[in-house]
């Protein structure tokens, strides 16, 4: 068993703790935050992204938290009872307890990874965290957080939504951890059921990868397990496809060598371009730019295996960037258009 070593709900504003005790009071229930949020304050940082689980509707209680702060309702799952509350710069979601579940415990257990899997009770009276602020953690996240792994709840969870496939590797890539065992056997077992998740959330995840410094290292175990040839089968052609002398990589992993080279440069703009580096940190400071520049260097090459060709005993790609050109066209209007539009 462990506590947090304080309330961190005390440093936010008092108008919402009023507000989440209100709630508990409302509807005569406890509240608990789970997820990231325990995570983050275990590592010692604020969080502005609170999860709260509880035995009622989220929708009732993300409706009455919206009203009483003048805050956004947004509905996520009706279904499933999730909502959220967009208010000065705070994101509150609420969601029932999962699978019919009834204590906090079962609903922490049917969580996807075991380090989203903790939870810690708010007081209803006060609205801040209840003492002795002690952390639940029905499926071990404490001791895969200390060896810093991504591990699966259970064996079905990805079966229960396939977007988790991507979202374990999201949290290699974000958080620099590594998959247990068993649960890459699952992801390489399981890969082909990503093919049921909508491209929209599936662009959404994978951007949170690409921003991350750990972009390449993640798509390289992306491509051993298998996963990245279910988002981009394009690429693949590229692997084991020889090229020139001059280069000493074949196309695909080419690719990814320019997106490592990439980061490299992110991370320190001014060993490569010394008398611009603030210029370059200026305009890298916008994480959507970051992400921009990793996906055209993954994306680079991409039209080079359409146009291999063998000319008097040479390997050669003419007019690769123009094929490319109009494959990642075709290519972002599928994987990213969709989110695109569902943003505006």
């Amino acid at each position: 068993m462990r506590n947090l070593d304080q309330d961190w709900l005390a440093s936010y504003p008092a108008s919402l703790r009023e507000a989440l005790a209100a709630v508990a009071e409302r509807f005569s229930i406890p509240l608990y935050i789970a997820g990231g949020a325990v995570r983050d304050w275990l590592a010692g940082k604020p969080c502005r992204d609170l999860d709260i689980a509880s035995a009622v509707d989220g929708l009732l209680c993300a409706d009455f938290l919206a009203k009483r702060l003048g805050g956004a309702f947004v509905p996520l799952d009706e279904n499933e009872g999730v909502a959220r509350v967009v208010w000065d710069g705070y994101e509150i979601d609420f969601s029932r307890f999962r699978e019919g579940t009834e204590t906090i415990e079962a609903d922490l257990a049917r969580r996807d990874f075991t380090i989203n899997s903790l939870g810690v009770a708010i007081d209803s009276k006060s609205g801040g965290l209840l003492p002795p602020y002690r952390i639940i953690d029905p499926a071990g996240g404490l001791e895969d957080l200390a060896s810093r792994r991504v591990r699966v709840t259970g064996d079905d969870v990805f079966k229960a939504d396939p977007l988790r496939l991507l979202r374990a590797y999201r949290f290699v890539a974000g958080l620099d951890y590594k998959l247990d065992k068993n649960t890459e056997k699952l992801i390489v077992a399981q890969v082909a059921l990503l093919c049921n998740t909508a491209r929209e959330r599936v662009a959404s995840e994978f951007d949170l990868i690409m921003i991350s410094p750990r972009s390449a290292d993640t798509i390289q175990l992306m491509v051993e397990s298998g996963l990245f040839w279910e988002i981009f089968p394009e690429l693949r052609s590229g692997e084991g496809m020889k090229q020139p002398a001059s280069h000493h990589l074949d196309v695909f992993n080419h690719n990814l060598e320019a997106l490592r080279y990439m980061e490299k440069l992110i991370a320190d703009p001014e060993q490569w371009y010394p008398d611009h580096g603030e210029q370059f940190a200026d305009y890298l400071a916008d994480s959507k730019r970051v992400g921009w520049l990793k996906w055209a260097a993954l994306f680079h090459d991409l039209g080079k295996p359409a146009c291999r060709r063998i000319r008097d005993g040479r390997v050669t790609f003419y007019n690769h960037d123009q094929a490319g050109g109009r494959f990642l066209w075709i290519l972002l209007a599928v994987f990213v258009g969709v989110r695109t539009m569902v943003n505006r």
